[in-house]
């Protein structure tokens, strides 16, 4: 979960407790638009969503640029959205920018540092983030991008905090993620902190994919892929640990259900998941304890003795490690409420 999110901002006066409704978001697109990742925005910030009986963003797209626009796929591109609605957002998107060594252009970085003086939330999806450290806007702060990304940005700007393998960063109001899949997560993530669980799980639903991704970048790095044999036997230890968290598990008991020494077991895992077993076992934990959190009333003591920890004392340890939030400040955040 670490890997997931980290939130820097516990004062952040768009969090849920504000109960905001039809929030402004303006989608940034310019020539060479990543499509998909302008798309992602849309299809999270921009439909219409009758199951949940109101209107919960108003979205728009801003252009920056007066001359022709082409998108990537061969597409041509005209906002229509104006300059008054990105004065007027609450969060601005800034999908992959359209090259690593492409320039930003100074409108784009002044419009950003006006944008964010005034009390925007910025968010930019990929390479997006390269757009946002030109207008020096990530300067000290922790942040993240594609790892084919992730050289190249720490040479270009070394007084970024870059954190390689999160999918997503929440640093001050600025929220950066990785892959172009990762902003699908950053995005349900501010869905989470404006309306919480409930909203973005409906959100979610309409994507058909979870609302809490687990899992970090080094998953997608190149990894040596496992045989298939042993690939099979694994995921189905991982769905059997996963309904069996409250057990005790020992590395070596779950080598031996797999018919794996412990080195050959940890390796093979390890070139499967990304991460070590154990690790991968207490992200499940937390995740399983996010759920609960967030749907029941049951106290802190009867959760992480279900999930598996050796007691609250444990489980609070590994939130503030994972999450920068303690369980309590979790269910604050991010319980189910009713909206009016």
């Amino acid at each position: 979960m670490k890997n997931a999110i980290l939130s820097e901002n516990n004062d952040n006066k768009y969090h849920r407790s504000a109960k905001p409704s039809g929030l402004k978001v303006v989608a940034l697109v310019y020539d060479g638009l990543c499509t998909f990742e302008y798309g992602i925005a849309a299809e999270v910030f921009g439909l219409s969503r009758p199951e949940l009986g109101r209107q919960i963003y108003q979205f728009s797209s801003v252009a920056l640029e007066s001359k022709s626009m082409q998108a990537a796929g061969g597409l041509t591109v005209k906002a229509t959205g104006t300059l008054a609605d990105l004065k007027a957002a609450h969060t601005i998107v800034i999908p992959g920018w359209r090259g690593k060594d492409e320039p930003v252009p100074a409108v784009f970085c002044h419009q950003l540092q006006q944008a964010y003086r005034r009390g925007a939330r910025l968010l930019s999806i990929c390479s997006g983030g390269y757009v946002l450290a030109a207008a020096g806007l990530l300067e000290q702060k922790k942040v993240t991008t594609h790892w084919r990304y992730a050289e190249h940005m720490k040479s270009a700007y070394p007084n970024i905090v870059l954190q390689q393998n999160h999918l997503y960063v929440d640093c001050e109001n600025i929220v950066t993620s990785a892959g172009s899949s990762a902003g699908i997560d950053a995005c349900l993530y501010l869905v989470r902190c404006d309306y919480g669980a409930k909203i973005a799980n409906s959100v979610a639903r309409r994507l058909v994919m979870h609302s809490h991704r687990q899992g970090n970048q080094i998953q997608f790095i190149d990894q040596p892929v496992p045989k298939s044999d042993e690939d099979d036997r694994l995921s189905a230890l991982m769905q059997t640990l996963r309904s069996d968290l409250a057990s005790p598990h020992h590395i070596s008991a779950l080598a031996k259900s797999v018919s794996m020494s412990t080195r050959t077991f940890q390796r093979r895992f390890l070139s499967l998941t990304g991460i070590p077993v154990m690790k991968w076992l207490t992200q499940e934990r937390i995740l399983r304890a996010c759920q609960l959190l967030e749907s029941t009333d049951l106290s802190i003591d009867v959760i992480s003795e279900q999930v598996g920890f050796k007691g609250s004392d444990s489980m609070r340890y590994h939130f503030r490690e994972s999450l920068a939030l303690s369980p309590a400040e979790y269910r604050r955040r991010f319980s189910e409420i009713s909206f009016c």
